[in-house]
């Protein structure tokens, strides 16, 4: 199904004048499943404006704290890096592989992933590093030194910034499960096979799958911006495949490129040059360490190797449950058509097809990279980290103040309930149509009301 402008789908005189604008709740338009009961009475101009009132008032809110805030997180990571490199010589060990693990989750999901949208923007004094038009960009040495993943710090600000954020759990929303899934969901095998299937994704996703496939959306991108055609029979919504790319059946890039500007990078600094200056510096010849034993440069490199590999694995693990289930389960709504940013039927799609997981102290929000405030952060994606902890309770409020389902759960529960939809055993909940028509005509309304008092 193609998107459609919901300004375009109506004629001139299907269109309500500015005079008839809904001031009243929608009266129902059929019998709706109990799930959907609220939203009989859902006024969602009103839910709008306390929604926009209250983020303004956040922003206004950001200042030193919310600096300081973000100097503690990034001392939390680095305490990580040093505790896993520190110890990865010394054999295979948990502490090397859980330190090393955590330090690139929380590095992506707490530090890059709210500097790239823009929640330190205007708040920290450093604007030539704390920046979203600096941050982990422009070069090699910026991404090694802010950010250094498996991922293109601007092909993913291109995925998730821009197409997942202003799409979410519509057709062209590129991390909807559902849909990223739906081979296996209509696979004829099997369940406990789609869940090893699962299972293997999950601890290796960030270079199979994610990699690729946000350098495709800067390819698209770029062929946009400059106004050209995509490849002949080419679909934009079907996945880059490691396999297509191995191939060169890859329409988009080469593999030499992939290698050399997106994967390359990661792989030889933290699979090849840390290992080798970790055995440099502690097991060149036959150094005697803590009166423990005699370790070789051959000994340290390789187990500085096996914990990073191992590292590798767990984070992977790690980020697939603390990532996917912000927005899969059967209680997590669809969308059928695009609606304009920051307006009312956009503030409600945050709501509705975002779940929340525990939160309240550093330690929890720490582990969950503080995407356990998926609901505020989609709200209002340029605040800072301290401010969506603010911000969940307030929102919470405003939410049930209006009728509108708040998701929050465990996080291995969402993990559950996101296992069960790309196996294929639940389905997402859709929307209902009609209400889903009166709230883009509504945004349409109160769009053309602002210009007119303007």
């Amino acid at each position: 199904m193609c998107r459609q402008d919901p300004v375009k789908m109506k004629s001139k005189a299907s269109t309500p004048s500015v005079d008839t604008i809904r001031t009243t709740p929608i009266l129902s338009k059929g019998k709706l499943d109990k799930e959907d009961q609220w939203l009989e009475k859902f006024d969602i101009n009103a839910f709008a404006t306390e929604i926009r009132t209250l983020g303004k008032e956040l922003e206004q809110q950001q200042g030193e704290a919310d600096v300081k805030h973000l100097n503690k997180m990034v001392l939390w990571s680095n305490i990580c890096a040093a505790l896993g490199l520190l110890t990865m010589g010394f054999g295979t060990n948990l502490i090397a592989i859980v330190g090393l693990s955590t330090w690139t989750f929380t590095r992506w999901t707490m530090i890059a992933h709210h500097t790239c949208h823009g929640g330190y923007d205007k708040c920290h004094p450093n604007k030539d590093r704390w920046s979203r038009f600096k941050f982990a960009i422009g070069s090699l040495w910026r991404r090694c030194n802010d950010w250094l993943d498996w991922m293109l710090p601007e092909a993913w600000n291109v995925e998730h910034n821009n197409r997942h954020h202003y799409n979410l759990s519509e057709l062209d929303d590129p991390d909807l499960v559902e849909r990223n899934l739906a081979e296996i969901r209509d696979a004829n095998i099997p369940l406990a096979l789609k869940y090893v299937i699962v299972f293997i994704a999950a601890a290796t996703w960030k270079w199979y799958y994610y990699s690729p496939n946000t350098y495709k959306e800067l390819k698209l991108a770029l062929l946009r911006k400059q106004g050209k055609p995509l490849p002949k029979g080419i679909d934009p919504e079907d996945a880059v495949s490691i396999k297509s790319i191995v191939l060169g059946i890859n329409p988009f890039y080469s593999a030499w490129e992939f290698l050399a500007v997106v994967i390359g990078p990661y792989m030889v600094i933290r699979f090849l040059l840390l290992p080798l200056f970790m055995a440099s510096i502690v097991g060149f010849g036959t150094t005697e360490l803590l009166g423990i034993t005699s370790l070789s440069f051959e000994q340290v490199f390789y187990s500085s190797l096996y914990n990073m590999l191992w590292a590798e694995l767990l984070t992977n693990l790690h980020g697939f449950v603390a990532i996917v289930p912000n927005h899969a389960g059967d209680d997590m709504y669809r969308f059928r058509n695009s609606c304009r940013p920051f307006s009312g039927s956009f503030y409600l799609r945050q709501v509705l097809a975002s779940a929340n997981f525990d939160r309240g102290t550093d330690i929890i929000d720490i582990m969950h990279g503080y995407l356990n405030y998926q609901i505020e952060h989609h709200l209002w994606p340029n605040l800072s980290m301290l401010s969506y902890q603010k911000a969940a309770p307030l929102v919470k409020e405003i939410c049930e103040k209006h009728g509108v389902p708040y998701v929050k759960e465990n996080v291995f529960i969402r993990t559950k309930k996101t296992i069960d939809i790309m196996t294929g055993t639940s389905t997402m909940r859709w929307l209902p149509e009609e209400y889903e028509r009166e709230f883009l005509e509504q945004d349409y309304i109160q769009e053309k009301l602002k210009k007119t008092s303007n």
